[in-house]
């Protein structure tokens, strides 16, 4: 389903050579890489509400030679997930009268967390948690690659396209809720399914719901890419773990600058059997 946006990324690897590779160090961190990659393709295999979680965190670990530390990580998490439960139960849903009710009221609970003030009571007064910003600085990682990271995004609470969907999808996961990953050019965003509207898009940069007419438009994608599933379609969850591998590669190249130990597409190739050989169903 990614093949064009992955020939594109390995023709953009292949053309960016920079000669001042460090063979000493890259074997190292081609070594570290390559258990990265063996972690991330065994949980395509789970079935783990957590897979996806842990291969965010995989990837990101590796980038920073391991000083993530996962219990902070994960503790994060849990606070987010703690919140939306209890917004959840301090705002219900009132005229929303379908069975699929819990799973449209926790998707709505994680998108005010993210994009809107929560205001909490305490003993001491009301405290107000303000949203999750879009970082303009250097926004597709061109000079930092770690802009494009979730933890980045939980330090500053500022991100991006990259960051905020898959933060979106972490918390979701930790819920049992139903989101899915979904892919335009340079982009990435939530789908959400309800039985009341159907198919809608969540859009965490802007705050808001475009319609695909919208999204298509504004990213010259052409009728082609979205009947073949190319943009705008659903990722599983297998394929979501998957994409990760690409933010693997994307690690290496910038931290190596080496484009001949197969690496790179070796991690293309494995995102493209995913993309190819799995049907979007809705799960």
């Amino acid at each position: 389903m990614l093949h064009t946006i992955l020939k594109v990324s390995i023709i953009i690897f292949v053309s960016s050579f920079c000669a001042n590779y460090s063979f000493a160090q890259g074997d190292s961190l081609h070594l570290k890489y390559i258990k990265a990659f063996d972690k991330i393709n065994s949980l395509t295999q789970t079935n783990k509400k957590t897979s996806f979680k842990d291969a965010v965190y995989c990837v990101e670990n590796t980038y920073w030679d391991g000083a993530i530390d996962k219990v902070k990580f994960d503790d994060i998490i849990h606070k987010a997930v703690v919140l939306c439960k209890a917004w959840e139960k301090s705002n219900p849903v009132t005229d929303y009268k379908e069975n699929d009710l819990s799973n449209f009221s926790i998707n709505r609970a994680i998108f005010k967390q993210l994009k809107d003030t929560v205001k909490i009571a305490t003993d001491n007064g009301t405290i107000s948690l303000l949203p999750y910003e879009y970082d303009f600085d250097d926004f597709e990682g061109k000079k930092d690659w770690s802009k494009m990271f979730v933890t980045k995004l939980m330090n500053t609470h500022k991100g991006n396209c990259h960051s905020l969907p898959y933060f979106y999808k972490i918390i979701a996961d930790e819920l049992g809720a139903k989101c899915w990953l979904a892919l335009a050019p340079n982009h990435i965003y939530i789908r959400n399914y309800s039985k009341q509207s159907g198919w809608y898009n969540t859009e965490l940069t802007s705050g808001d719901f475009p319609i695909d007419a919208w999204l298509s438009a504004s990213g010259y994608i052409p009728l082609q890419a979205l009947q073949n599933g190319l943009y705008c379609d659903t990722l599983s969850n297998q394929q979501a773990i998957a994409l990760c591998l690409l933010d693997l590669a994307k690690g290496y190249e910038k931290q190596t600058k080496n484009y001949y130990d197969g690496f790179i597409i070796q991690c293309c190739d494995k995102v493209l059997e995913y993309q190819l050989n799995i049907s979007l169903v809705l799960r």
